[in-house]
């Protein structure tokens, strides 16, 4: 079983479009005061934006590693192009830093080399985990959707490998060839002049009776509301997972990852944690209704989600 202190925090890429600037400056404050163990940093939605953080990609990758952090490049969550899969092939090639596979044509490239597992790739049982694995797997995150019944068996069923959870952000649920975040600014792919970098936390999308239901980020669907598992840590650690993913969102995430960690090593607790949690990321709602089996987008309190962890 692990102990809720031999636990580590990831940081996982950035999905959205944010100027150069911001992002440089963002992973330098992560790297200086975020108590994370991994980051995971590289394109991984739209490959067009990848020349807004190439200028800044080494220096990014020399102050984290100089903080102690463990860098991680992400590959594409969704390769339509040759020169995608030849940009994935070659940094496999040349690169001397774990990759991330967000896609199944990169398992194909990593196939035997060290490499981790993204959120994306769909890892809903213990066989697939395994076969992973062999192939040079190294860290699995567990897809957001995926109930803690089904995390327990399959950490429970494998607890040589380290498994990790998507423990907070908006939830990336589907990547289309299409844009559909340029579409609804008038533009189109080829021609979106990168529009969604208008939105820095994803474009509201609403039903026709105007409630809140998704966002757009470029060609990426993520959930409306925001996934939080603080109130579920402890059982998923005594359950064997090892490492909880901080997806970024526009917001204080050194404040969101210092929170996570306090939680964990039992300084906060878990309640007070969610509500400090809700003040700092205002702009979604909360949710963990995928670990529970239920809706994504609900809320299950404190006491309901112990008697579905642990039913009599």
């Amino acid at each position: 079983m692990t102990d809720m202190k031999e636990t580590s925090l990831t940081l996982g890429p950035v999905y959205y479009l944010w100027d150069a600037e911001k992002w440089r400056d963002f992973h330098f404050r992560i790297a200086d005061e975020a108590p994370v163990d991994q980051v995971v940093i590289g394109e991984t939605v739209c490959s067009k934006r990848q020349h807004f953080i190439e200028p800044h990609l080494a220096e990014v990758v020399e102050r984290l590693e100089s903080a102690g952090k463990t860098v991680i490049l992400s590959t594409l969550a969704l390769v339509t192009l040759n020169r995608e899969s030849k940009q994935i092939r070659e940094m496999a090639e040349v690169s001397e830093h774990l990759m991330e596979a967000n896609d199944l044509s990169a398992l194909a490239i990593l196939k035997d080399k060290p490499h981790t597992i993204g959120p994306l790739v769909n890892v809903y049982n213990a066989p697939t985990a395994r076969l992973l694995a062999s192939r040079g797997a190294t860290r699995i995150c567990l897809p957001p959707e995926l109930p803690f019944s089904s995390v327990k068996e399959i950490t429970a069923e494998l607890p040589d490998i380290d498994f990790e959870v998507f423990a907070f952000g908006r939830m990336p649920l589907a990547i289309s060839a299409r844009c559909a975040h340029a579409r609804s600014k008038g533009k189109i792919k080829d021609n979106c002049q990168f529009v969604c970098g208008e939105d820095p936390d994803g474009l509201p999308v609403r039903t026709l009776d105007r409630q809140s239901f998704l966002a757009l980020n470029g060609v990426q669907t993520v959930s409306h509301a925001c996934q939080s598992l603080l109130s579920e840590l402890d059982h998923l650690v005594e359950a064997g997972v090892r490492s909880f993913r901080l997806s970024p969102q526009d917001c204080d995430m050194v404040a969101v990852a210092k929170l996570h960690r306090e939680v964990l090593d039992g300084t906060v607790d878990a309640d007070a944690g969610v509500a400090k949690l809700r003040q700092l990321y205002a702009a979604a709602p909360l949710a963990n209704g995928f670990h529970h089996a239920r809706e994504g987008a609900v809320w299950v309190a404190r006491t309901r989600s112990l008697q579905a962890a642990w039913p009599a």
